[in-house]
């Protein structure tokens, strides 16, 4: 049976800011207390329409998720902005409801403004997903002209209430966020060193500690990556390298690079125990390193650098819990430049709204052809496999994702509604879980966040009385329909191809590689060369999202194959180039290093024009180098040659 404990432990594991739960609770306090005061407004003191309950629990979801300004007032005045949105066109689509294809023409239309209203930013996106939705509640209900007014109400309430949710209740704040995520940190480099210290002690590894040690790599990673996501960024986006903000991102990238020495080193030569426990502990290293073997004293070099970064990371938190980070937050006071508003074809965004537009019209005309009642379901579909999608096969991923969550979902929904038959309470508890559920997995996946909400659906239209199984034969056949009309469009009309998102993403790669090797070259700080490395790893973590489409979902990290294959490479040459961005200033006076950068500025040059290419050629696997990495020693001039090393591997003839 799961402890009170184990559940905080799996939970923290999985969302360590809590970040997550925070969303989902959000989410879902929102909709229930909306509920609650549209069903008060109706009892205690006047009727209201079915409409107003639609928009009040469905833009309750909304504004939770879809508002993103920062600072409450904006997002107070972005919430009022979609009411107002909401109003305009549910308004709208009571007037034109008389004439279905004048109705239908203005839904497109309200669809393409509002895909395009992201080219101004958050708030436009926002109110842009506010009038969609309302739209389509509109078309779904057909309220009268009349009952506009009570219809306001259904709108306002969850802004409101949304608003003081989010300001007073489950507050946005990055400085927690930060301190939770730094503490993940420095729990999950506890954890490493407390294997080694377990293998320490026995003196071996077997596979399975191997194994053990590279999850235990791959969670601290991702930790890293949300605690670096927290931290303040100058309107810019980039660090000059001297601020409060960041040297705190150094210091966690240098976490980071000394856990992954350590551990990589430990299992190629595992350090003393004494050693290891000493570290943990926090004491001064033994006097025993003097009489080790080479291999040892390597290891033992990298535990204790590992130390000394936990020890400046310990420092880092307590002086977070004291003062706030209230030197890191200085850059929050910058002021940005208003950005370019691009109306042309050459903005993805105006690309992406036509094509919603159109997969839309396709789903409005064929589902109209399967139900003259419930053809939403198919435009909602195709509008929203769109979203967050930067290719025609990320769209088609997305399609089949949500086309499986709602088939799974109807049918374990079906079971639950089945049961659930008279009992209205433990139906709406169920509910108000599923909901909980959703949006909870909405940041890691979306098959399971659709799951989740149509289990929902059958929930609701169970507790109305009015489900049944040729309704949800219904939902299925409209949903892969807007889902199929999604992907067809996004082929065939104005298509974001895969390779040509990874090229993109390729060529960015090689760009953030060849300006940290000028960089070395030009015999920069340290500080500059590790921000142009931290931009590398942004760069790595693109081509790592612009590739997921080549294969089914997650095997370029579950299976082998050419993906996987090709993203270890990349993967490699990143970690090599951090280990000669963080010790090059010593390898200034070696008379090889200029030498080396400019062989691989040359190699980069040539490999830049081949573009994506390696993702699509034969290549045996090798073997893991048997190298070891004396990062006490020539560190930056091994991560050259390592660099060099793994990029001949990337194309044939390289």
């Amino acid at each position: 049976m799961l402890s009170g404990f184990d559940f905080r432990d799996w939970l923290l594991a999985h969302d360590p800011a809590l970040s997550r739960l925070r969303i989902a609770s959000r989410v879902t306090l929102a909709m229930v207390l909306s509920f609650g005061a549209l069903w008060a407004i109706h009892h205690l003191l006047f009727p209201l329409p079915a409409a107003a309950y639609g928009l009040g629990i469905v833009l309750s979801i909304e504004g939770g998720v879809a508002v993103k300004d920062k600072g409450g007032a904006s997002q107070l005045v972005t919430r009022l902005l979609g009411c107002v949105a909401s109003v305009c066109v549910v308004g709208l689509a009571a007037v034109l409801e008389t004439n279905r294809y004048v109705s239908d023409a203005a839904f497109l239309l309200i669809i393409f403004l509002a895909s395009a209203g992201r080219v101004f930013g958050p708030r436009g996106h926002a109110i842009g997903m506010f009038a969609f939705t309302s739209y389509f509640l509109g078309a779904y209900f057909r309220p009268h002209i009349a009952d506009l007014p009570l219809i306001a109400i259904g709108p306002v309430a969850p802004a409101l209430i949304g608003h003081a949710v989010r300001s007073l209740v489950l507050p946005d704040d990055w400085r927690r966020d930060l301190l939770r995520s730094l503490e993940s940190v420095r729990g999950r480099i506890n954890q490493i060193l407390f294997k080694i210290a377990a293998l320490a002690s026995v003196g071996r590894m077997a596979d399975k500690d191997a194994q053990e040690l590279r999850q235990l790599q791959e969670r601290l990673k991702e930790v890293v990556l949300m605690a670096e996501g927290f931290i303040p960024r100058p309107p810019a986006g980039v660090f000059e390298g001297t601020e409060p903000a960041a040297v705190l991102a150094i210091r966690l990238f240098d976490a980071h690079l000394a856990a992954e020495s350590a551990i990589v080193l430990s299992s190629q030569s595992l350090p003393p125990f004494p050693l290891v426990h000493a570290i943990i502990n926090g004491s001064p290293p033994p006097t025993m390193l003097e009489t080790l073997d080479e291999l040892e004293a390597e290891t033992s070099q990298a535990l204790i650098r590992l130390g000394g970064a936990r020890a400046l990371l310990a420092e880092t938190i307590e002086r977070g819990y004291a003062t706030g980070f209230a030197e890191v937050a200085a850059v929050t006071d910058e002021v940005a430049a208003p950005a370019k508003i691009d109306f042309s074809l050459n903005n993805p965004l105006i690309r992406s709204a036509l094509q919603i537009t159109l997969a839309s019209a396709i789903a409005m005309t064929f589902g109209l052809m399967i139900s003259r009642e419930r053809w939403f379901w198919a435009v909602l579909a195709s509008f929203l496999v769109f979203t967050n999608t930067n290719s025609r096969g990320d769209t088609a991923m997305k399609a089949l994702q949500r086309s499986l969550g709602t088939l799974l979902g109807i049918a374990m929904g079906l079971v639950l509604a089945t049961v659930l038959t008279g009992h209205m309470v433990a139906a709406l508890a169920v509910t108000t879980i599923t909901i909980f559920l959703a949006f909870y997995f909405l940041q890691t996946s979306y098959a399971t966040m659709t799951f989740f909400v149509s289990i929902a659906l059958c929930l609701v239209y169970g507790m109305m009385g009015s489900l049944t199984v040729d309704l949800l034969l219904l939902r299925i056949e409209e949903t892969m329909l807007g889902a199929a009309a999604g992907t067809f469009v996004a082929f065939v009309v104005l298509p974001s191809r895969t390779r040509g998102a990874l090229d993109t993403a390729v060529g960015k790669w090689f760009s953030a590689l060849e300006e940290l090797l000028a960089a070395a070259g030009a015999k920069n700080a340290t500080d500059s060369l590790i921000a142009f490395s931290q931009k590398l790893d942004a760069a790595y973590r693109d081509l790592a999202t612009a590739a997921r489409p080549l294969g089914t979902s997650w095997s370029i990290v579950t299976k082998p194959g050419h993906i996987r294959q090709t993203l270890a490479i990349f993967l490699a040459a990143t970690y090599w180039a951090r280990v000669m961005a963080r010790d090059q200033q010593a390898a200034n006076s070696d008379l090889e290093s200029p030498k080396l950068i400019d062989a691989e500025l040359q190699r980069v040059a040539l490999l830049t024009k081949r573009q994506s290419e390696c993702f699509f050629v034969d290549r045996k696997t090798g073997g893991t180098p048997g190298r070891h990495l004396p990062l006490s020693r020539a560190g930056s001039r091994l991560g050259l040659e390592m660099i060099g090393s793994t990029l001949e591997r990337l194309y044939a003839g390289a």
